[in-house]
């Protein structure tokens, strides 16, 4: 997706994007971000790229908060689980009247307000079954317009055996432009690299160890790599790549001009020296050209004249395509690869990391743009976007958005759905942190950045990323009618912060007051003995400490920083407060002041 408001920063976005989903009590995807980290200043364009995950509306995947669709008893039967602010949760099951009602009032504004974080040349991409992808077609047409509507891709996963009928072994992805006049006006395109070359190339690499300049036998060895490769590997899709020379992998190319009427002079044979045969349609070029073409060794004769050349068409030079609507990939195969990485299966059904890397290296997602995922799960788009950065030596980064689902053993549908909640559960013991997805997912990013770093240790590669959860405003709430005021109060909130707020607490929202990127730089130091937050090497400095002196003060103000913070109770005294103004006009009358 595009972001592209002058006045904004992406946090500015991100945070207005929550805001909005909790000020319409819509509970799902408002709790936990994720994102890399990225130093510097605001930013007034920028870049995302969306692949989302709803809910498929099964009707067993997903609980909600809904107070409308049932009535109270009914509420109170079905539910036993509330979030962590006492909002209670529901499953949509098929006994539920509104069955699909309930899910389009969950999914609908979300996709509403992530419209907002488009530009004109963004785009999202939802994955989604049978259940609810004509429905999801229908307020995707009405959300993002019927003209914006750029594919149906087509998932083929993999034969399943469990049907009395019809194995759908298939799921969908629905991809949209925010604009596609935009896209057409600026002619941006689509394009991506072909799977299975690095396969291909691997084997070319192997066949010259071993055979070096026969090429005839190579040729023969490609030909039976290829019949030997099983069905649905990526690299099969090429195998008319069967030739090899000294250039690389190549198939012969038609060198006639198409539709006929192309130039049609003499070509000799480099053997035999007689004109070989020339197409009925003329040849592909003109003369000069053809000579050329010939001495570079791109063109192919026969044993004899008697055969028309081909024009060697080699694999490097071709490694781009339109992207597919239908393609295959295992749909087992990202839950193995999942439970390999985790050291056993923790989460249920993720999404294929490849299958989404693949979306965000073709659709044009660049250096220091972003991806957001405002369903996400295990966290496989983060572990997308590490590999799509490794593949393209890009630097984007990632947004992701969750809340902290329990993982209950009780909430499980089966028993292979309680064998991986207790999987999961074990592993969230053995870490020492709370049976949430969100704490699988975490691991899961640490993990996968792990990997990567050890399969690619030559790369530039940053898995870093940061946590931060929405709560409440440190500030307590002091408004109150003249009849409940009471002595008692000026005692309570002499220090209007909540006792429970830590620095980092005061910091963060400190950040976005400012406008200042949450994936800054953040450095602890001490200053005239007191903790100091470094907030992108100077720009912002805030200290929280207490007893905070004119020493600390003078300190800070010699830093020049752009932004400086402090906490308006943590002045040692009167006289630090009084004069806390003054030692920064003196020092640095440009610093912005701030006091809490």
């Amino acid at each position: 997706m595009v972001v592209a408001k002058e006045s904004y920063t992406y946090i500015n976005y991100i945070t207005l994007f929550l805001q909005e989903l909790l000020h319409q009590r819509i509970g799902f995807c408002t709790k936990v971000i994720y994102y890399a980290p990225k130093s510097g200043s605001s930013l007034n364009c920028i870049v995302f790229s969306s692949v989302i995950d709803p809910p498929y509306n099964t009707g067993n995947d997903f609980v909600y908060e809904d107070d409308f669709a049932i009535s109270m008893s009914e509420y109170l039967a079905n539910s036993g689980q509330y979030d962590e602010v006492g909002n209670q949760l529901v499953q949509n099951t098929e006994s539920n009247g509104r069955f699909h009602t309930d899910w389009l009032n969950m999914l609908y504004p979300r996709l509403k307000i992530a419209k907002n974080l488009l530009t004109d040349d963004g785009a999202i991409f939802i994955s989604i079954d049978e259940n609810e992808v004509n429905t999801l077609k229908n307020i995707c047409d009405e959300i993002f317009g019927r003209s914006n509507f750029v594919a149906e891709l087509i998932w083929a996963a993999g034969r399943k055996n469990d049907s009395k009928y019809i194995s759908v072994s298939h799921e969908y992805i629905l991809c949209y432009f925010r604009n596609s006049d935009f896209i057409k006006e600026n002619k941006i395109i689509w394009r991506e690299r072909k799977q299975g070359l690095d396969d291909i190339y691997t084997e070319y690499e192997n066949l010259k160890k071993i055979y070096g300049t026969d090429y005839e036998q190579m040729t023969k060895e490609m030909k039976l790599w290829y019949k030997n490769l099983p069905d649905g590997h990526p690299a099969k899709d090429h195998s008319h790549y069967n030739r090899v020379d000294g250039k690389g992998v190549y198939f012969p190319d038609n060198i006639s001009w198409p539709g006929g009427g192309g130039p049609k002079y003499e070509v000799l044979h480099p053997v035999t020296h007689k004109p070989v045969k020339v197409p009925s349609r003329g040849w592909l070029t003109n003369e000069r050209t053809m000579k050329e073409w010939i001495e570079q060794g791109r063109v192919e004769f026969g044993k004899d004249e008697n055969g028309v050349p081909t024009l060697k068409s080699y694999l490097k030079d071709r490694e781009y395509t339109v992207p597919y609507s239908v393609f295959y990939k295992d749909g087992r195969a990202a839950s193995k690869r999942l439970a390999t990485l985790m050291g056993d299966k923790v989460f249920e059904n993720p999404k294929d990391e490849e299958i989404i890397e693949r979306l965000i290296e073709f659709c044009g997602v660049s250096d220091d743009d972003y991806i957001l995922d405002f369903f996400s799960g295990s966290g496989t788009t983060a572990h997308a976007t590490f590999l799509a950065n490794i593949m393209q030596q890009k630097n984007r980064h990632f947004i992701l958005v969750q809340i902290p689902e329990e993982i209950s053993e009780k909430n499980a549908t089966s028993e292979k759905s309680k064998k991986v909640a207790k999987s999961a559960i074990n592993l969230c013991d053995n870490l020492g942190v709370a049976h949430t997805i969100c704490e699988i997912g975490k691991e899961r990013i640490r993990r996968s950045a792990r990997k990567i770093s050890e399969d690619y240790p030559d790369a530039v590669f940053d898995g870093g990323f940061r946590v931060l959860k929405c709560d409440s405003s440190n500030m307590k709430d002091i408004y109150y009618n003249p009849s409940e005021t009471q002595q008692s109060l000026f005692d309570t909130y002499a220090d209007n912060i909540k006792e429970d707020r830590t620095p980092e607490d005061l910091l963060f929202q400190v950040m976005l007051d400012l406008g200042v990127l949450l994936s800054s730089k953040i450095e602890k130091t001490t200053i005239a003995g007191k903790q100091v937050f470094n907030v992108a090497d100077g720009f912002l400095i805030a200290c929280f400490d207490n007893d905070v002196t004119e020493e600390t003060v003078k300190a800070v103000a010699e830093k020049k920083p752009y932004y400086a913070v402090f906490r308006d109770s943590s002045m040692a005294n009167d006289s630090v407060a009084t004069n806390f103004d003054q030692i920064f006009a003196s020092i640095s009358p440009d610093t912005v002041r701030k006091v809490l």
